[in-house]
């Protein structure tokens, strides 16, 4: 029995998983200080034994194993939770391996083994909610470095007709900042899901995530780009950023899945919401 957790700034989504990636149980915990949040995901594993466990963490967090502060969640503006040793934490209650990575980085693991880019060694998931997160698998291996990405933080150009400053406390006019969940709230005074049918709202959007994905692809060049998180449940926004993407490559990328597939390249979560905690079992395979 392998344990998965999809830890995000909003909600831990907590389960108990397979070697063929069936989730058998989950609970979801909404994500409050450390103490409180942690409490509860340990009374839900506490006597499930299991033999191994897999981590997606919302970030940034510290991937080094030589690092003193190795499995922490570091520079967040999530409160509380700043410099938080998520894995250090969790190995006191439960004295497993331990695997531990992004959460978008698991996503696309999951999305990459069981989901919308199954059999493709190379692929993207973004997730535009609360925040924007992107993680990628390229040669079949999933993207480190110093640290790890942060393309949620790349600089975009501004739509001419908006006039908000940007809600990144680190960037301001971030990619994050323009076009996250709360990002729309602010520009617009309500709710994502209340904006539906406010065309202005989603050619905005999609302006934005059209000159990001642009940009993944001009250096990444991922075989698949799968858009995810609760901003992407309008799901009118796919055809948009997709004309939109279109437009900025200009041909330049001469590829038939940009050319002249572009409706089965730029998608939604073969897993749909459970790509993170599904890709959190991948992590420890």
């Amino acid at each position: 029995m392998i344990g998965a957790i999809e830890a995000g700034g909003t909600k831990f989504v907590c389960g108990i998983g397979n070697e063929t990636g069936d989730i058998l149980e989950r609970v979801t915990i909404p994500t409050t200080t450390p103490e409180e949040t942690l409490k509860q995901v340990v009374e839900f594993f506490d006597g499930k034994k299991i033999e191994r466990l897999g981590v997606g963490s919302f970030g940034p967090i510290d991937l080094d194993p030589e690092s003193r502060g190795y499995g922490s969640i570091t520079s967040t503006p999530k409160p509380h939770w700043s410099h938080f040793n998520l894995i250090g934490e969790l190995k006191k209650h439960f004295p497993i391996p331990i695997t531990f990575d992004t959460d978008v980085n698991a996503a696309a693991l999951g999305e990459s083994v069981w989901g919308a880019a199954k059999g493709l060694d190379s692929c993207l998931y973004i997730t535009v909610g609360t925040g924007i997160g992107v993680g990628a698998l390229t040669e079949g291996k999933l993207v480190h470095g110093l640290t790890h990405p942060e393309m949620g933080h790349i600089m975009v150009r501004r739509h001419p007709d908006d006039t908000y400053a940007g809600g990144c406390p680190y960037h301001g006019d971030c990619l994050e900042g323009v076009a996250s969940g709360p990002a729309i709230e602010a520009r617009w005074g309500k709710k994502a899901i209340e904006l539906v049918d406010n065309n202005q709202v989603w050619k905005m959007e999609a302006y934005y995530l059209a000159q990001a994905i642009a940009n993944y692809i001009l250096i990444l060049s991922p075989k698949k780009v799968i858009l995810g998180g609760g901003v992407m449940n309008q799901m009118h926004l796919f055809p948009l950023i997709r004309e939109q993407v279109t437009t900025i490559l200009a041909g330049y990328v001469h590829h038939k899945q940009i050319l002249e597939e572009m409706d089965t390249y730029i998608v939604p979560p073969g897993l749909g919401n459970n790509a993170g905690l599904v890709g959190a079992l991948g992590l420890v395979l």
